[in-house]
């Protein structure tokens, strides 16, 4: 009997050890085909390898190791793509896996991921927020019927240019620029300015915090790359971002009150046909009615809507003008498609757009050179997946560098000179279905203001095109311009673009 007990330890804890044994092969064997990467240093891992542009570092490591590679970022294990080919695995074929996103510590500032349109996860609330937006936001219905309050600030912008011409002074296009996509944008939303109308002018303060908003997203933090940090805030980012979070959800929430008290203590009360009142149309607020978004639902949503579209439009604007001042012929000729396209005495108009397909080819490949997030939002891995026969890890940050795709030779001819002809030869488009040129992101989490960006980029560029001839200020010359980047929440040109104009007529 005890022979036989001793004999049934013996196999017990020999298979136990089996077990463990197959266990840890196992283990050895799927880290053994994780995708390449350099090897990490101790502690730190591959941080130091990011440098300061990091989209143009990982490109580079990309071309020793592969269109998926494996980066250790303090602890957090990073996939890097850098093909449409993986992108297109990981964002359309995998969409359910790669769906979710890895959060910045900023972003989590007053509870911002767990309302954010943009950092949520693909569940209810996203999906509420997703539908709001398709049907209240950025429908063609509801783009069309706030078109003429984009088409008033435009034209301050154009009287702006056009006081600078007749004095003959210089200015700086993207602050110009900034400032109109700004109030562009709060007037789609609210039918009000929230921007000075005159750049040169002391900033309002609500310029000042979406500037301290901008530079705390975009700030490198290390509680990032080592999130047990986070509860002391090393660099005070979290800090940062919180003062500026609390501060615009004040403005939107006094925005929204004030609206929904016009609209109690008046049956008559003033109807503006924008996002807002789309909005309380569509949750009946009025009084203590039950509603589909709660206030707090709508200010954060609101203030995605700021962020995501305000830098991002107008640096990329901004990036247009300066390839166009550079390529003094392709100038030309988009000039000359919008004096055939569009009379002299007429006004550019959102539905000129069609018209116009060389301003769309130099949409097109300002975006390629210059996306203006060149690594998208992180997306997080939710299973162990294989692609490419590597194994992308359950929990693994996922990032896709498309300013290294946008630069591939396998893909574009000459990719580092500015030739918008090339897309006059192809039907590529950046709607997320060409993974070549996918600036907005594909997908589940394409970017939902993508509409508004397409409206918004090409009827400024054409506007200022139309009725301006333009020069580089300073007496620079386009060989001579400075078009490096500088890296942070969005690609922006590390030298301001100075100009001169004179009037086209």
């Amino acid at each position: 009997m005890e022979y036989q007990t001793l004999l049934l330890v013996i196999t017990s804890l020999c298979t136990t050890i089996l077990i463990f044994i197959l266990r840890k092969l196992i283990q050895t064997q799927n880290s053994t085909k994780l995708p390449p990467g350099p090897y990490p240093l101790p502690i730190i891992g591959n941080i130091l390898e990011l440098g300061k542009n990091p989209h143009k570092a990982l490109t580079k490591l990309s071309q020793n190791y592969g269109p998926i590679m494996t980066l250790k970022l303090g602890t957090i294990t990073t996939i890097v793509i850098s093909s449409p080919q993986v992108a297109k695995q990981a964002l359309h074929e995998n969409s359910q896996i790669f769906s979710n996103r890895t959060v910045p510590h900023a972003l989590s500032a007053v509870d911002h991921d767990k309302f954010s349109i943009g950092w949520l996860p693909t569940l209810a609330l996203w999906k509420k927020l997703r539908k709001s937006c398709a049907t209240n936001v950025f429908s063609k219905k509801m783009l069309d019927s706030t078109k003429n309050l984009r088409q008033q600030k435009l034209q301050e912008l154009l009287d702006y240019v056009n006081e600078k011409s007749n004095k003959g002074e210089v200015f700086d296009i993207g602050e110009a620029v900034f400032n109109t996509v700004l109030n562009s944008i709060s007037n789609t939303l609210f039918s009000i300015d929230l921007a000075d109308s005159k750049p040169d002018k002391k900033s309002q303060e609500f310029e000042n915090i979406i500037w301290s908003y901008m530079e705390a997203a975009g700030r490198p933090n290390i509680s990032d790359f080592f999130p047990i940090l986070r509860p002391f805030d090393p660099q005070g980012v979290h800090a940062k971002m919180t003062n500026c979070i609390k501060k615009l959800c004040d403005i939107f929430n006094g925005i929204i009150e004030e609206r929904i008290c016009s609209r109690a203590s008046n049956g008559d009360f003033e109807v503006f046909n924008d996002v807002l009142d789309s909005l309380l149309n569509s949750n009946n607020i009025i009084g203590e009615s039950t509603y589909e978004l709660s206030r707090n639902e709508m200010v954060h949503l609101f203030l995605d809507l700021f962020v995501a579209g305000i830098d991002t439009t107008s640096s990329t604007i901004e990036w247009i003008m300066a390839e166009l001042l550079r390529n003094p012929d392709k100038l030309t000729k988009v000039r000359k498609e919008l004096c055939q396209a569009i009379g002299k005495d007429e006004t550019v108009e959102e539905s000129n757009i069609s018209k116009l397909p060389y301003l769309q080819a130099v949409v097109k490949e300002t975006l390629r050179l210059h996306p203006p997030a060149p690594l998208l939002l992180p997306h997080k891995c939710e299973e162990t997946v294989s692609i490419l026969g590597f194994i992308v890890q359950k929990h693994a940050q996922i990032l896709v560098n498309v300013w290294a795709m946008g630069r591939d030779p396998t893909i574009w001819k000459n990719p580092d000179m500015f030739m918008p002809e090339r897309f006059l030869e192809c039907d590529i488009k950046y709607m997320g279905s060409n993974f070549e040129l996918i600036p907005f992101g594909a997908g589940k989490r394409i970017c939902p203001g993508l509409p508004l960006a397409h409206r918004t980029m090409h009827l400024i560029v054409a506007s200022l095109l139309r009725n301006f001839e333009w020069t580089l200020a300073d007496g620079l010359k386009p060989e001579d311009m400075n078009m490096k980047e500088q890296f942070g929440i969005t690609l922006k040109m590390i030298q301001s673009l100075r100009v001169q104009v004179k009037s086209s007529d």
